[in-house]
């Protein structure tokens, strides 16, 4: 990437516009700079700062180190919040582990990039992500996407080293570059911080985004902060106007009360509130297999309206297994199931031995040679792992059951042409014993096009045109009954050149592969279709298998053919994109035409890929999801959402999740909302009515601290609803709505007036028993303080759930909450019946004094559960 001239935002920018979106080295959190971020930012602390000096100016030591000892508890409280929210995000991403094949003892061996080291052999195939800057000793028809690097989209050709001595960037790959097609084998020179990436990332850092939802919490927190400012201005004014003439001491002391109220009405705490809860839900979906590369992207997962999916190893399993072969006019069975040599091969339900079969034996010794995954044993029995293509290893798994493996075959590679997404085969040349052979493999309508021979025993003859229509009609009626069909071909060949190279092929047989859904898919489908989602299956099998396999999960609808959609223009795609449900035999550039027409459609898509070529279409998708097992590095860095186990049921709980999470920020935010209008309505109008100052600024700090932000965290740890995936996807729905309204409205007055009232008839009762007018006041604010704090415990309870009475639900629906009002009441003790209670101008509370205000409290349960009965049959909110 050409850097000169840019300044280091533009250079950022750059880099990121080429979809690398971490650089680990420059990702390490800085506690030091998240302290400093909480002090920069928060405007509250600024304001705590002015009260406190002005309560040390005047003389009132006790309040100003009281109000000093908060900012520094604020602080700390936000550094331990925003420093696990990071540390969190920081561990999802390390979920995902990269690995890349290195031979070592002469073996292909699976390990972490991260392991990688000078000097190790790399191999790499078309998909992956290059960790290293490397020569390429070995290359097969290699071509390499630099354009992180370079800028430029055009694949590179790239050629092995003529010596170790001699070599220039056309015989290197480096590190964050994509194998666009082809293979190599290739030596690392430098890892890290050393590699040409490396250097580039050395002269940048990593910005953050804000999030969509971000927003919206900030145009709230906008809004309260105006608010607060002209209330607590009205407020300021009319006390001094009701004490003229006033003194200097007054002026300081309506200051700290109108800072104090700015504190307590301004929601500070949403932000992290809003962070908290988002990278809470991160990790809840981590642990079942969803991990998000952004959390932004949880908001827009609960609008998901449309998912495209991947059939193969999202749908099904990915387990592949041959059933059926086709070969030498008969039909065989294989039996045994996965990656395991357990199996027999039959004829007519005859256990035979297929090397005493020419066509057969041919056969399964073509899977083996025109094939670039790898099986090893697990251990001494006859299960193997897998290195590479689930299909691929199923063909080799096919032959190891009959004896015939890789390792004792006398061949040796010598060119080949990969297999790609748009050719559908893929074939190599060997020479064996003096000999050249070509060995192909692909779908059975693009290889019979190829042959112009049959092997039939011995012989072979010319394939006709009514034997080629009757393989084709077998491997459909395979296709039909749910198998993937591979036709098998080869001919002997008279040089290395590959011109011809796939012409006038013998056909050998056809294999059928099987590969069951997971047992989970027909129970997502069915929430799917409950939470009014479309789920659209998108698969390169023909139409035959993809309508099997649609049938047993319970999807149905129309299909569509790649063929057919090329003959569509976007507008009419867009037509009759929605009707759709089943595509079959699509390419890449397919997924990429789908998403444009579902979104032109106003459609929010998420869409599943595993493959490079996947990478334009998943990024288009609102939500691009990659496979984390069987999924390229390309499309796992152009996703946004990345599955561990590569199972679809995976993306439904990850959209429940994301439904959840929003409803609860929805609850958080509605209830903090609640808590700071009751604030101002209850310092506002006693002011107003003449009254004393019903809290002093401590005590509205106290508030603020103990139960606001703490007990409205809490609530982002609501578990789901139970109609959570019954209700149609949200659309673009802002956090207020017309619900949320009218809960924080009416719980907010409910509140105020409550105490208020509690206030003023404490005061007066106390004022007509004679008390001095002192004590008075001060046990009425202890009184409201008290009465407050429990109103809003209470509200939090009733914010559990906009449908659900309190008296319906289990206290310990959400553990976190009572842990949470707990500690808020143990807080009170504390500042009640304590020394504390000096420094907070609150006196001891007697027990019929704590049942009046606990019984207050409880009233507002009582009015909320009545209005949700009443909601359940006239809609109220």
């Amino acid at each position: 990437m050409n850097l000169t001239g840019l300044t280091q935002k533009e250079a950022e920018e750059k880099l990121k516009s080429y979809g690398y979106n971490e650089i680990t080295e420059l990702n390490k959190i800085s506690t030091l700079k998240i302290l400093l971020r909480q002090i920069k930012k928060n405007f509250m602390i600024y304001l705590l700062f002015a009260a406190a000096a002005m309560s040390l100016f005047v003389g009132k030591a006790i309040t100003g180190y009281t109000i000093l000892g908060i900012i520094i508890l604020l602080i700390v409280i936000g550094f331990i919040q925003e420093f696990k929210a990071e540390t969190a995000v920081k561990s999802l991403k390390q979920m995902i582990t990269h690995t890349s094949i290195v031979i070592r003892n002469g073996k292909e061996v699976e390990i972490p990039s991260r392991e990688i080291v000078p000097g190790d052999i790399l191999v790499l195939r078309a998909g992956e992500k290059i960790p290293a800057d490397c020569l390429i000793l070995e290359e097969k028809e290699l071509r390499i996407n630099e354009s992180i690097l370079t800028g430029e989209s055009q694949e590179i050709k790239k050629y092995k080293i003529a010596s170790e001595k001699n070599y220039n960037h056309n015989n290197q790959v480096f590190m964050g570059t994509n194998i666009a097609n082809g293979k190599c084998i290739a030596r690392v020179l430098h890892t890290g911080m050393n590699t040409e990436f490396g250097k580039i990332a050395g002269m940048i850092s990593t910005a953050k985004k804000d999030l969509p939802l971000q927003k919206k919490v900030n145009d709230i927190a906008t809004y309260m902060a105006f608010l607060a400012i002209i209330v607590s201005a009205l407020t300021g004014s009319i006390m001094l106007i009701q004490n003229v003439p006033f003194s200097y001491t007054l002026v300081i002391e309506v200051l700290i009360v109108v800072i104090a109220l700015c504190v307590s009405a301004f929601p500070e705490g949403m932000p992290v509130v809003l962070i908290s809860i988002l990278a809470s839900g991160a990790y809840k979906m981590a642990k079942k297999n969803a991990i998000v590369s952004r959390m932004s992207i949880i908001e827009t997962l609960g609008e998901t309206t449309v998912i495209c999916t991947d059939k193969t190893g999202t749908i099904t399993k990915g387990e592949m297994t041959v059933k059926k072969i086709f070969a030498d006019d008969t039909s065989f069975g294989v039996t045994g199931v996965g990656y395991d040599s357990n199996g027999k091969f039959l004829q007519n339900n005859e256990k035979i031995n297929p090397k005493k079969n020419v066509v057969l034996n041919l056969l399964l010794k073509t899977a083996v040679l025109c094939n670039d995954a790898r099986i090893e044993r697990k251990g001494t029995n006859s299960a193997y792992n897998i290195i590479g293509s689930p299909t691929e290893a199923a063909l080799l798994v096919m032959s190891a059951k009959s004896g015939i493996f890789m390792e004792d075959i006398q061949a040796i590679r010598k060119e080949e042409i990969s297999f790609n997404s748009e050719r559908k085969m893929m074939s190599v040349l060997c020479e064996e014993e003096q000999e050249k052979y070509i060995y192909s493999k692909g779908a059975p309508e693009i290889l019979l096009n190829q042959c112009t021979r049959i092997q039939k025993g011995g012989k072979i003859i010319k394939l006709i045109k009514k034997e080629r229509e009757r393989i084709l009609d077998i491997g459909k009626d395979l296709a039909s009954k749910r198998f993937r069909v591979l036709a098998i071909a080869y001919k002997p060949a008279k040089s290395f050149k590959k011109n011809g190279f796939e012409k006038d092929m013998i056909f050998l047989g056809l294999t059928s592969l099987e590969d069951s859904p997971r047992a989970e898919i027909k129970g997502a489908i069915i929430s799917c279709k409950t939470a009014g989602i479309d789920v659209k299956m998108i698969t390169g099998d023909n139409k035959e298998t993809s309508a099997e396999i649609a049938r047993e999960i319970g999807l149905s609808g129309k299909i569509m053919t790649g063929n057919e959609l090329d003959k569509l223009t976007d507008d009419e795609l867009s037509r009759i994109v929605n009707e759709t449900t089943i595509f079959a035999r699509v390419k890449p550039g397919h997924k990429l035409r789908i998403v444009k027409a579902l979104k032109k459609n106003g459609e929010i898509v998420t869409m599943t890929g595993d493959g490079v070529n996947d990478a334009p279409a998943l990024k288009e998708a609102h939500i691009g999801v990659a496979m984390g097992i069987n999924g390229t590095d390309v499309s796992r860095e152009s996703a946004d959402l990345v599955l561990k186990d590569d199972n679809f049921a995976t993306i439904i709980s990850a959209v429940k999740e994301g439904r959840t999470i929003f409803i609860n920020i929805q609850k958080a935010v509605s209830y903090m909302l609640s808590c700071n209008h009751a604030e101002l309505f209850v310092i506002f109008f006693g002011i107003l009515f003449g009254l004393p100052l019903p809290l002093i600024a401590l005590q509205i700090l106290f508030i603020n601290l103990v139960t606001d932000d703490l007990t409205a965290l809490t609530l982002g740890f609501n578990p789901a609803p139970s109609w959570i995936m019954n209700t149609k996807p949200r659309r673009k729905s802002s956090i207020l709505d017309k619900k949320s309204i009218t809960m924080f409205v009416i719980s907010g007055l409910i509140i105020g007036v409550g105490t208020l009232g509690i206030f003023y008839s404490t005061y007066t009762g106390l004022l007509f028993q004679g008390v001095a007018e002192e004590l008075a006041v001060s046990t009425a604010r202890t009184m409201a303080l008290v009465t407050l704090i429990l109103f809003e415990i209470a509200n939090a309870f009733n914010f559990r759930s906009y449908r659900t009475p309190v008296f319906k639900a289990s206290l310990f629906t959400n553990k976190y909450m009572v842990y949470a009002s707990m500690l808020a009441i143990l807080a009170v003790l504390l500042i009640l019946y304590t020394p504390l209670n000096i420094m907070f101008e609150t006196v001891p509370l007697s027990l019929g004094n704590w049942i009046i205000a606990i019984l207050t409290a409880f009233s507002l349960i009582v009015i909320f559960d009545f209005l949700k009965i009443m909601n359940h049959w006239k809609k109220i909110f």
